[in-house]
């Protein structure tokens, strides 16, 4: 028996050893094969935008795997840190074809233009802009450079900016299928493709009216930037599409010629012996610690649909959630930490799940009584959920291009029964207890008393959400209800209706907290919450559990202090993901 027990506990430590030494070798051999060559004396970044950006730090370690693993917000540090480096002269960006997030614009031009005011340069390179998504909000940024090149031929289809919905409501009276939801209200028009076969005048209405504030702030930032007055660029845009060529002579590009053309004249600029050094290879691995020095400023950042439980997404680098347990937790150890005075929430999400969103509010609500001024900073969405998390922060910071707002509420059913039995399969079901047992079914629509029910209950949602709201920012409970109703609006539009107290990016936000905690001076700038362990963040990504997690520490490896292994475990979260079978879950307005 002794011999047998010897023998399950080798093989044991064995599998245990197999599972954590494999996945580390490599992590280690990538590490190895990608590590950066020291920066040159004289240097010019280079960044590729056109694989897509997340919004926030990458954070699971196998993201590379999905494509995406730059961050707005990591971008954004990095460049904080070369405009202070003297090895650093400029910078060389390659611009995608399509649209980028127009927040994310917003937050890249302040970004561009203050490394500008350092004595850097900007330039960037385009091989052509189709009219495909918020394509304005690409030119935006272009024009922020100040040295705008694009490739001979290419065109330039900066002419507007679009949005296309597909509308279901003919094929599922066709086949029999029933959209079964209610909505709260009229302007919370996630489901309206499965109620409706067009835009309802609602529905209408507030698409066009945020698509117009995002049109407008991108023409009236690329035109101040381009010297020109917003009325004549928006003539001249919308009267193309035209070629590198035609909008080089209307000024709106600088310089015609290939991606080594641009690269030559970047490295010229820089002056002799520059080199062209990717923005990956320069940036620091992401540890705990951002930026500056004295009292501290805790940074918790939350990307992805709102969700009750902890852990994130996929491993793989997929779908990324926001978990309230985690968030609200990172927001309990800034309390805890007698050395935070203030906390920056920087968020990005489109909405989520009621109840983990009121988990985190009170979170933020703990935050405020115990002295700790919160400040919220939105990315590309913080809406719907996202909205009623930050809205009793102490202030509220957006971009002018983020979609904010939809405080309402919608939730239901796709009943298919109807459709199957078409095909000869009878959908049925069982139910015991209280009438509303069987409502999340689809084989039937719901009761008149299941319907009331629910009604009901949607009604106290968003009774409950215009409260918060109104609490939160002050404002009468009539005036939220007036502009509440499930509508988003933008940055621009929000500031002017109370909801948003500044317009400004995740530094401006940084300075409101410091101003709301009296910090004068230079703030250090810490991470709370989940990711902020690469050992941690590993072990969720690999399913590595407490043995194994002994086993690594037993065996001296310190991931926590070895910058290599550091820089392999970013990632990028996927801030498109919206939760399924969410009640409070905002539209996601544009594609990109």
């Amino acid at each position: 028996m002794k011999q047998f027990l010897i023998t399950v506990a080798g093989v044991l430590v064995g599998l245990c050893l197999f599972a954590v030494l494999t996945p580390l070798l490599l992590l280690g051999l990538l590490a190895g094969a990608s590590q950066p060559a020291p920066t040159p004396a004289r240097a010019v970044l280079s960044l590729d935008l056109r694989s897509g950006l997340t919004d926030q730090a990458p954070q699971n370690p196998l993201a590379f795997l999905s494509g995406k693993t730059q961050s707005v917000m990591g971008i954004e540090q990095t460049l904080r840190r070369a405009q202070a480096d003297p090895r650093i002269m400029g910078l060389f960006v390659r611009l995608p074809e399509s649209g980028i997030s127009p927040a994310a614009a917003d937050e890249l031009r302040l970004a561009f233009k203050e490394f500008r005011d350092h004595g850097k340069f900007v330039t960037v390179h385009s091989q052509g802009l189709y009219a495909q998504g918020p394509v304005t909000s690409t030119y935006e940024l272009a024009a922020a450079s100040g040295d705008v090149w694009m490739q001979p031929g290419a065109p330039f289809q900066v002419t507007g900016l679009t949005s296309e919905d597909l509308f279901f409501k003919r094929a599922f009276d066709r086949f029999g299928v029933v959209a079964d939801y209610q909505q709260r209200y009229e302007y919370k028009n996630a489901v309206n493709p499965f109620l409706y076969d067009d835009y309802t005048p609602a529905h209408r209405e507030a698409e066009l009216s945020w698509m117009g504030s995002i049109y407008d702030t991108a023409l009236a930032a690329a035109a101040a930037d381009r010297g020109k007055s917003p009325a004549a660029l928006k003539a001249v845009i919308e009267a193309g599409p035209w070629s590198a060529e035609e909008a080089l002579a209307k000024g709106l590009v600088d310089h015609v010629g290939q991606t080594r053309d641009a690269e030559a004249a970047a490295l010229a600029k820089a002056g002799g012996g520059a080199k062209l050094v990717d923005m990956g290879d320069y940036a620091q691995p992401g540890d705990r610690r951002m930026d500056g020095l004295g009292p501290k400023v805790a940074v918790i950042s939350a990307e992805g649909a709102i969700m009750t439980g902890r852990g994130g997404g996929s491993p793989l680098g997929g779908e990324q959630v926001i978990r309230s347990d985690d968030v609200s937790q990172a927001f309990y150890d800034a309390i805890d930490d007698q050395g935070v005075k203030a906390i920056v929430f920087r968020l990005d999400s489109p909405g989520g799940s009621d109840t983990a969103s009121e988990q985190i509010l009170a979170a933020v609500r703990a935050a405020r009584a115990a002295g700790k001024p919160v400040v919220v900073s939105m990315g590309t969405y913080g809406a719907s959920g996202g909205y009623w998390i930050s809205s009793d922060a102490n202030e509220i910071v957006a971009e002018p291009s983020t979609l904010t707002g939809s405080i309402g509420v919608f939730g239901g059913k796709l009943v298919v029964g109807p459709a199957l039995a078409k095909l000869g399969v009878d959908a049925r079901d069982l139910s015991v207890g209280g009438s509303f047992a069987g409502m999340g079914g689809g084989a039937q629509p719901m009761t008149d008393t299941q319907r009331a029910a629910f009604s009901a209950w949607m009604d106290r949602i968003y009774q409950g959400f215009v409260t918060r709201v109104a609490e939160g920012r002050r404002l009468p409970v009539a005036r939220v209800a007036e502009i509440a109703r499930g509508r988003v609006w933008t940055g621009a539009q929000a500031k002017s209706l109370g909801l948003v107290d500044q317009l400004g990016g995740f530094y401006e936000a940084v300075e409101r907290a410091k101003t709301l905690a009296g910090i004068t001076g230079e703030a250090r700038l810490q991470t709370f919450g989940p990711g902020a362990s690469p050992l941690e963040a590993l072990q969720r990504a690999l399913g590595l559990q407490s043995l194994q997690s002994r086993v690594l520490a037993a065996l001296g490896f310190d991931v926590e202090d070895d910058p290599e292994l550091r820089a392999v475990l970013g990632a990028a979260r996927d801030a498109r993901l919206r939760a399924q079978g969410a009640t409070v879950l905002a539209p996601e307005p544009f594609r990109d």
